[in-house]
């Protein structure tokens, strides 16, 4: 059995002997553990840092392309270098190393196929209010979108079992992690969550430049999951209220009429056709937009298909 550690890092030459040297050296069930790193177009001494302790894999990318890109580059590397199992953890040493060892023994027990390290939240200091809030927000939504119970979705402290990690496509450009969750969930995978610990912050998260790039990302994060991952609700939703309004609006302007008073109200009347119009044609775009989550999911079992063939 084999396990693969992948850190994907952007500018870490700092803090990547911590976190490296805080990772097991050996887990009761595993053959052999493996450290990968993704360099995201590090300006720094990162990767000489990397071969001067020895890591094992280096993959570089030639430019910055993103913690989502990172990610799937990582997850590649590792399939392709044999990993049965592959955790992901940050370079910052955010997660206590020892706890990779919780993440992967439901895998090694055939429990689970993806496991997410949950982190104590809300006893977190250095999480402001509005990050913990967000945090719950994004939480809820993917267990909404997903069907799943994860407590944690934003963690990126994670273990994905060789054919779980087959299955998966990213398609964000900003993170991995709720997306990754979303499908699990859709594609039956078993997905669980185990408590973890955290370290004190090294340096401020990277993903965001100030709060409030932080809460405009995440909001944008959770649009686009409904948007790609539940289409015909988000949008079969949008269409009722507007369709709603519409008609609620054109009672009211027939209200006056039937009284004898339609003089002063026609732009009620103008308001209802517009709404009515869009309302409709809001609803028809959510069975367009079903028909081509159909088609993807067609395309990614076609992919599994070959996969299994290859």
């Amino acid at each position: 059995m084999k396990l693969i550690i992948q850190i994907p890092c952007l500018n870490e030459e700092e803090f990547l002997p911590i976190a490296f040297n805080d990772l097991p050296k050996d887990i009761e069930g595993i053959d052999k553990i493996e450290v990968l790193i993704v360099d995201d177009g590090s300006t720094d001494g990162t990767v000489a840092v990397a071969r001067e302790m020895g890591i094992d894999h280096v993959v570089s990318l030639s430019h910055n392309q993103g913690l989502a890109v990172a990610f799937m580059v990582g997850i590649d590397r590792c399939l392709t270098e044999g990993a049965d199992i592959i955790v992901n953890t940050d370079a910052d040493n955010q997660y206590v190393g020892a706890d990779i060892e919780k993440l992967v023994r439901p895998i090694l027990n055939g429990e689970s196929d993806i496991v997410i390290g949950a982190r104590p939240i809300m006893d977190t200091n250095h999480f402001s209010p509005i990050k913990k809030m967000l945090q719950r927000l994004g939480s809820w939504v993917v267990r909404l979108a997903s069907g799943t119970g994860i407590p944690d979705a934003p963690s990126g402290f994670r273990a994905i079992s060789r054919s779980a990690a087959k299955e998966l496509n990213v398609f964000s450009e900003y993170t991995y992690t709720l997306e990754t969750i979303i499908q699990a969930g859709q594609k039956n995978m078993r997905i669980t969550s185990v408590p973890i610990r955290t370290n004190g912050e090294l340096r401020p998260s990277r993903l965001f430049g100030n709060i409030f790039q932080y809460v405009q990302r995440s909001i944008l994060t959770i649009l686009r999951i409904f948007v790609v991952y539940k289409p015909f609700a988000f949008f079969m939703g949008i269409g009722i209220t507007l369709l709603s309004l519409g008609i609620l609006i054109g009672v009211r302007y027939l209200y006056f009429v039937f009284n004898g008073d339609p003089d002063g109200h026609i732009q009620s009347l103008i308001l209802t056709a517009i709404l009515v119009g869009i309302g409709f044609q809001t609803i028809l775009i959510s069975f367009v937009a079903d028909l081509l989550a159909v088609n993807r999911r067609l395309l990614e079992g076609l992919k599994k298909r070959l996969q299994k063939y290859e």
